[in-house]
């Protein structure tokens, strides 16, 4: 017999419930070579990952980021559906959670417009109850400040919610917020990296996740 370990479930979304790191590294490796005709190292671009797109090109790029952000976001609009991918397990797992009476949402740095074309191409649109894009609180992660929303939205503590995610901001969001704290290694996080930040576990498929949120109920 099997329950749940915590009764609210959010998610991270890039890399976490659908496989959009090919089309975020495409999306910024075709800004920076046609505004800028240069490019960045992989491991640089996958480590902006997890952060809000404007602050982060602004940061790396001061002055341009107004106009990379426009690029990026044209290029990633028109090449979305096509470079996009499910997560195998991820959709049966929504199901399964809100079966066992879970509650799910989904906390993340895009914009919520974005974030909803995304679950809407991998079939998840149905399966989340609330969703915290980047305009719901002015402070994004590693601030809990975006977590905390979710949550509250849906009436939960955060000692009844956990944060799944695929970067170190997720882990370090989720712990700021008193909440638990599960990474998974399909994104953009290094293992390594991602054990180093402290969540409960580190899992590598759908199916160690499913084992960590449905614990095994005890006498």
């Amino acid at each position: 017999m099997t329950s749940l370990r915590w009764p609210v479930v959010l998610f991270d979304f890039d890399g976490t419930l659908a496989d959009t790191i090919p089309l975020i590294v495409a999306s910024y490796r075709h800004t920076l070579t046609a505004v800028l005709g240069e490019e960045a190292p992989e491991h640089e671009v996958r480590s902006w990952i997890g952060r809000p797109l404007q602050p982060v090109l602004e940061e790396r790029y001061p002055g341009r980021g107004a106009e990379l952000t426009e690029a990026y976001r044209a290029w990633n609009l028109a090449n979305h559906d096509d470079l996009i991918r499910t997560v195998d397990g991820v959709p049966a797992l929504l199901d399964d959670l809100h079966a066992a009476g879970a509650r799910t949402g989904v906390v993340s740095s895009k914009k919520a417009e974005t974030v909803h074309l995304g679950l809407r191409a991998v079939g998840l649109a149905d399966r989340i109850d609330v969703l915290a894009g980047q305009e719901a609180t002015p402070h994004h992660k590693p601030h809990p400040a975006p977590l905390l929303h979710a949550a509250q939205q849906l009436g939960a503590a955060p000692q009844d919610c956990v944060y799944v995610g695929d970067a170190t901001v997720d882990v370090e969001a989720a712990l700021a917020a008193g909440m638990g704290a599960l990474a998974v290694t399909w994104g953009a996080g290094l293992r390594a990296a991602l054990e180093a930040a402290g969540p409960v576990a580190t899992v590598d498929d759908v199916a160690a996740l499913r084992a960590e949120l449905f614990a095994a109920a005890r006498a």
